[in-house]
């Protein structure tokens, strides 16, 4: 079976290994933005080879799929889908697993997935409000409390700040910092002309964050197990919001601080987005869907994002768990051909990823790139660890250069939390700096304490809910003030003028 699969970090290698650990014959090709070693490897040893060029062009996508003819099309990342890469190939004749650019909507635009959920009144919304221009995101936010500011389209987890302030009187320095919160979020979007919206205001909530990834055909859905995945860069989820410094999973499809009636809510929310998200936008999504979902007080299963394809790292973290045919589960449901597939997973067993990035990630690409670096995967492998090529490239000199974002992932498998910290740490000491340029990761993942201290936090937060839902009050909160508006119990905020 002749497989293609575009795009070019951890993610997409993840995917490749899990391809050809398939009992087909398979021949793998890749579409990479740059000559990603571990890519160009898997490749090769299928008989496939690596072509390096811009995965978000249709017509280099189409160039590529009639020199090879492939049976499957595999489409990895986000920004592929939104420049209609999909929409090319299946127009060309071609299977493709991604969303659609109408169906990669529900990741694209903030606000059209905001106004999604409450338009159908599915469980988990939030309050928000979005804006066209920075003035009236800064004039807004002036009188806000507790709320959430990103930039209104998927830009990668930049841009996403959380503005804590319950006083009733700000200060002219929290009002600079507000202001400056506002401001980051609106220039992320300084280089996309695709989002109507600029800015994105949400009601702020806490709770224990975790993800559910789906596999769809358009008609039958079939659920990943859960992943917890961890933004933060630093121990402690201090620092920058990253893609992801790592995620735990298991065991079974539940998480050690998610239990299955949450389990259970969070995919009916996912399925009925899915179909509403079909309906109103008159396509059929074949590919891979997330729901970027946190347990709180306010509704239990809360809503925090979509993503248009599996999450990165969590699909990492699932790639020593699956023990299905996983290449006959995608070239399914981009058939449409999905219903009775099951997946089959090492129930017994907990994985651990762990990210590792060069100093100067997230906030400096330029710092954080050119730095040389090793790594010895058969120290690795001798662990039973998988390591994975992300924002690397292999140079002419023949040696691995960082790019700026995240370098490697590394994911291990055992039979409790305790083992597989044990042997992640012990693999991501096997990447070394060549120019002593430093490298970090969260130490902290998978640890017994942390994974602990969300089993003690979700305890609390379940018997706050739960209160709730016995009185009949889920999802309900107090209401905003809006500047000559009054109060405001509309969450279409952005119809709000002053």
């Amino acid at each position: 079976m002749r497989v293609l699969l575009i795009g070019s970090g951890g993610r997409e290698h993840a995917v490749a290994k899990l391809i050809t650990s398939s009992r087909d014959d398979v021949r793998l090709y890749v579409l990479s933005d740059y000559n990603n070693p571990g890519l160009r490897m898997e490749a090769e040893n299928t008989g496939g080879r690596l072509f390096v060029g811009s995965t978000t062009s249709p017509q280099l996508a189409v160039e590529v799929a009639s020199k090879i003819s492939p049976d499957l099309v595999v489409v990895g990342p986000e920004e592929p889908q939104f420049h209609g890469v999909v929409d090319s190939l299946r127009e060309g004749g071609y299977y493709v697993f991604g969303a659609s650019t109408r169906c990669s909507q529900i990741e694209r635009s903030k606000v059209f997935a905001r106004q999604l959920l409450w338009k159908y009144g599915i469980h988990g919304r939030l309050h928000f409000a979005a804006f066209r221009s920075l003035e009236e995101a800064v004039e807004f936010i002036r009188y806000v409390g507790d709320v959430v500011v990103k930039p209104a389209r998927q830009v990668g987890g930049k841009g996403v700040r959380v503005v804590k302030d319950t006083k009733a009187y700000l200060s002219e320095v929290k009002s600079q910092i507000k202001n400056r919160i506002t401001e980051e979020a609106f220039y992320e979007l300084a280089k996309h002309e695709d989002s109507e919206f600029k800015v994105l205001v949400e009601q702020r909530v806490d709770g224990v964050e975790f993800t559910v990834q789906v596999i769809t055909d358009g008609s039958y859905v079939l659920p990943l197990p859960l992943v917890q995945d961890y933004p933060h860069a630093f121990e402690l989820d201090l620092g920058y919001k990253t893609g992801g410094m790592g995620s735990i999973s298991g065991p079974g499809h539940l998480l050690p601080f998610i239990n299955r009636e949450e389990y259970d809510t969070s995919i009916r929310a996912v399925r009925e987005v899915l179909a509403r998200l079909q309906e109103e936008v008159g396509d059929s999504y074949r590919g891979a869907f997330a729901g970027q979902m946190m347990l709180t007080g306010l509704w239990g299963p809360t809503i925090i994002e979509f993503y248009s394809r599996f999450g990165d790292p969590e699909i990492t973290c699932l790639l020593p768990r699956i023990e299905s045919d996983f290449l006959e589960i995608l070239d399914r449901a981009a058939r449409g051909a999905l219903a009775g597939a099951k997946l089959a997973v090492a129930e017994d067993t907990v994985s651990v990823a762990k990210v590792i990035a060069p100093l100067g990630y997230p906030v400096s690409k330029s710092e954080a790139s050119g730095h040389p670096v090793t790594v010895d995967e058969a120290r690795i492998r001798e662990l039973g660890c998988h390591i994975l090529y992300a924002s690397i490239e292999e140079g002419a000199d023949g040696r691995l250069y960082t790019k700026g974002s995240r370098a490697f992932e590394l994911v291990c498998r055992a039979e409790s939390y305790d083992e597989a910290y044990r042997l992640s740490e012990l693999a991501v000491s096997y990447v070394t700096s060549l120019d002593g340029w430093p490298l970090f990761h969260r130490s902290d993942i998978g640890s017994r304490w942390l994974v602990e201290e969300r089993v003690k936090l979700a305890e609390k937060i379940r018997n706050i809910y739960r209160l709730k839902q016995a009185r009949g009050t889920l999802g309900e909160t107090s209401t905003l003030w809006v500047p000559s508006g009054g109060v405001v119990t509309n969450p279409l905020l952005s119809t709000v003028r002053w």
